[in-house]
């Protein structure tokens, strides 16, 4: 049995500099689930000390449902909050942008008076920056404007502008 060449043994490629990726935040953690046991046994506390018995219904049906609502939430997130970074692309939610089209990175929002770019569209398919996370203004290729957004946004603001300027000749 031979190998393939550019892979390991089950025909999986090696990662290349153009897929490394250079930022990535998920969207959110999958920890939040201990939310519903937690909820399951606030619950038979409340029985217990309420003098209810010992029914084990009522903290189960808690449990479930916490946990099968956090769960769709969580997984909502980390579909659409979500940021990875790599040296040809910025992927923000399901919105997958070149690093080609960034023609340059507005500077960071200083003072009281708010940027042009500020009400620029929110790249990813929500209306605009989701919650607990701060824009990054891009100006994009055929004089459009978009915002980048990151809860580490210096970070990610860091690493774009050190693509772009690679790119500029």
């Amino acid at each position: 049995m031979t190998e393939p060449a550019d892979g390991d043994a089950h025909g999986a490629q090696a990662p290349t500099e153009a897929s490394e990726v250079l930022f990535y935040e998920q969207g959110a953690s999958w920890a939040w689930l201990l939310s519903g046991p937690i909820a399951g046994i606030g619950m038979a506390v409340l029985q217990r000390t309420g003098g209810y018995g010992h029914d084990l219904w009522i903290p189960l049906i808690f449990l479930v449902l916490v946990s099968g609502f956090i769960a769709i939430q969580v997984k909502a997130a980390r579909i659409h909050t979500s940021v990875e970074l790599t040296r040809t692309t910025l992927r923000e939610g399901t919105e997958i942008i070149s690093i080609d089209e960034i023609v340059r990175i507005y500077p960071e929002a200083s003072g009281s008076e708010v940027p042009k770019w500020q009400s620029a569209r929110a790249l990813g398919e929500l209306t605009g920056v989701p919650r607990g996370r701060t824009g990054i203004g891009l100006k994009l290729t055929g004089d459009r404007t978009a915002q980048a957004w990151s809860r580490r946004h210096r970070t990610l603001r860091a690493a774009l502008q050190q693509l772009v300027e690679e790119r500029t000749p």
